[in-house]
């Protein structure tokens, strides 16, 4: 393929939440018609066309593809988390990289919310007694007067905060420049005091933070020792950044009241795990991050920067993480 057959845009083959990735390209394709755009389908059309393709989007690329990628100047990553990219390489080439910041808000929110909730008015306790035919009444909380604390005030916490907004809870933000103040009554850093005492007046703890080596292993033993008993951990963010020996024996141990984990450490969870068998344990398999609205909105960011990119190769981007 010569460099004027090159498309304006390639979107790699691997989609995600069992979506179509036709669907992607297709979305991307509506929003800049005086572009082209073009899916590689296979493995062999990938090798092919990402030798001459300046902008590439797609989940995930390795290092042999992008050695073969001779002309990219782009990857617009289709997830909002690019840890999985050759991001040294990238830097190395001059590459431009993006991301997916902000795709997640609406899903993500309302499933913390949903989770919140779950654990609120103790609906695990409803549906245990449901499966044995038990009519018998239990107490349940509210939410209401409740402290929630957020930690990661990115677009995903921001979005949490904004649904928390109508229930009347006290919120407290955990970011690595509370500084920059944010959505939650109160915005503090990752360590020292400030975060001790946090954990233990909070009832529900939301981590919505990237996995750093600030994050990772954040809730160890010392932490959930010193949670408020009736806390209920919500994990959204990377399964590392919740020591999960520690938050076994947390529950063993009743030093809190529950957990709801979209992710967990290892990922997937073995089947013989222990989390499996806490029945105020709730696990989703990595789901919060699912929506049908995932490629449209994707598609407003890569549409959007692809023709920037076209009008002046050195335009910043939006969600631009590289250089």
């Amino acid at each position: 393929m010569s460099d004027a057959d090159a498309p304006d845009v390639l979107v790699l083959r691997t989609g995600t939440h069992g979506m179509p990735v036709e669907e992607y390209a297709a979305a991307i394709r509506e929003r800049i018609p005086e572009l082209t755009v073009e899916l590689a389908r296979t493995p062999a059309a990938e090798r092919e066309k990402i030798a001459n393709a300046p902008f590439v989007t797609g989940m995930t690329v390795d290092e042999d593809m992008v050695a073969a990628a001779d002309a990219l100047e782009v990857f617009a990553c289709a997830y909002a988390g690019t840890g999985h990219l050759p991001l040294e390489t990238f830097e190395e080439r001059g590459v431009a990289v993006t991301n997916a910041s902000g795709v997640h808000g609406p899903n993500i929110g309302e499933h913390v919310l949903g989770a919140i909730l779950h654990f609120t008015r103790r609906f695990h306790v409803a549906e245990r007694q449901q499966r044995r035919r038990e009519w018998r009444h239990y107490q349940a909380h509210e939410l209401q007067g409740s402290t929630v604390t957020v930690v990661g005030l990115g677009a995903i916490g921001q979005s949490v905060c904004e649904r928390l907004d109508p229930f009347g809870v006290e919120t407290i933000g955990v970011r690595y420049t509370p500084e920059k103040g944010g959505p939650t009554d109160e915005v503090i850093g990752f360590e020292g005091e400030a975060f001790d005492d946090a954990l233990a007046r909070t009832d529900y703890l939301v981590l919505a933070c990237p996995l750093t080596e600030t994050t990772r292993g954040l809730l160890d033993h010392e932490a959930f020792v010193t949670m408020n008993p009736d806390a209920v951990l919500v994990n959204i963010a990377r399964g590392p950044v919740v020591d999960t020996d520690a938050l076994v024996a947390a529950l063993r141990s009743n030093w809190i009241r529950g957990a709801s984990l979209d992710v967990t450490d290892p990922e997937p969870l073995p089947e013989d795990h222990p989390l499996w068998t806490f029945e105020n344990v709730q696990i989703t398999p990595h789901n919060a991050g699912h929506t049908p609205e995932y490629y449209e909105r994707l598609a407003d960011i890569v549409a959007e920067n692809a023709r920037r990119f076209a009008d002046d190769p050195d335009a910043e981007l939006e969600n631009q993480v590289l250089p």
